[in-house]
């Protein structure tokens, strides 16, 4: 129904290519929560995606009027299932669907790493690591590998949170895996925010990074993901569900899952963030405005900034996979108007 929408009646102000990716995405989520058909669909599920939006717009991955952009294309796209007879009424169509989407506002105190708290960051990691060599911190030497790559490619590539580390409410998001990073060539393939698998050309210290992490961590198979959990009951429900046994208690479980090359689950979006928390308040990083750390969102907008900022309007574009030239200019506009400003300042003097 999605295809057939996009193919024949396109409404909400949207083109096919703008609304394409977020009704794709919430065709996705229908199937992740075992929705086949839209006749299947009630204001409750509306509701709860809702609340998914408004997730994603706390973890700074969509602004809240872009989360109230993508709720109306998926109220349109109701709307003609509706006129196509196979909806008898619009479930998104009602105040309890919208309950918990976010302020239909744009967001313009975004989040982003200055300079200095990327180059802090970036150095606490490196100490971090020496540390635990060192073993004058209680942080296993892998452990301190793996935030330690995490930080270096969120600030190198600006990664989506989604796109290092699994969604438990997406199938679809398992988190990176070493047979995704080709170090060979230098890149590395990400299910990206279209729902389709991008390549990613690995910076220096991108590349060093994944290196030094591949050689600590010496992963028994193609599937182990660059960063997995430390939660050990996630460890014994991959070993049981891969063999049909659950090992016994204080069984030693990574011993286990590399001897059988059953890769552990990776970490969680959630995981990821409260690595990232745990680390700016080690390092001591001072931050202003509401958010109490430096966030993965932070890293990809400072990013497309610095280069955006440079004039290498495409160049930023390619980095951070817009679809469009037209999306990096709006997600930049503040600073394009500064620049405006700027040549108008040198023009009148």
């Amino acid at each position: 129904m999605v295809e057939r929408y996009l193919t024949k009646k396109l409404e909400a102000g949207g083109s096919r290519a703008t609304m394409q990716s977020p009704l794709t995405a919430f065709a996705m989520y229908c199937e992740n929560q075992g929705i086949e058909r839209v006749d299947e669909l009630i204001a409750d599920d509306l509701r709860d995606y809702g609340l998914e939006l408004r997730s994603a717009s706390i973890d700074g991955d969509i602004a809240g009027s872009t989360a109230n952009t993508y709720f109306r294309y998926i109220r349109a796209f109701l709307s003609f299932c509706v006129r196509d007879g196979k909806l008898d009424t619009n479930p998104a169509d009602t105040e309890a669907a919208e309950e918990f989407l976010p302020e239909d506002t744009p967001t313009r105190d975004t989040q982003f790493w200055e300079p200095d708290q990327r180059k802090r960051l970036l150095e606490y990691a490196d100490e971090r690591v020496r540390m635990a060599r060192d073993e004058t911190i209680d942080t296993p030497l892998e452990r301190a590998y793996r935030d330690r790559t995490i930080v270096v490619l969120l600030a190198e590539l600006g990664l989506r949170g989604a796109e290092l580390f699994r969604d438990p409410n997406d199938d679809a998001r398992d988190g990176l895996q070493w047979g995704d990073v080709d170090l060979a060539n230098g890149r590395l393939e990400v299910f990206g925010k279209s729902r389709e698998y991008e390549t990613v050309g690995l910076t220096r210290d991108a590349q060093d990074a994944l290196e030094r992490l591949h050689r600590i961590q010496d992963p028994p198979t193609a599937e182990w993901p660059l960063f997995p959990t430390d939660h050990a009951a996630s460890k014994y429900d991959a070993i049981e569900m891969a063999t049909g046994e659950r090992p016994p208690t204080g069984t030693d479980i990574d011993t286990v899952c590399r001897e059988q090359r059953i890769a552990p689950p990776s970490i969680t979006k959630e995981a990821g963030r409260q690595i990232l928390k745990q680390l700016t308040a080690e390092a001591r990083i001072g931050l202003t405005g509401d958010a109490d750390y430096l966030q993965p969102h932070g890293a990809r907008r400072a990013l497309g900034a610095e280069l955006y900022e440079q004039g290498h309007s495409e160049l930023a574009q390619s980095a951070l996979r817009h679809s469009s030239i037209e999306t990096t200019h709006e997600a930049y506009s503040d600073i394009k108007a500064e620049d405006v400003a700027k040549s108008i300042d040198e023009v009148r003097e």
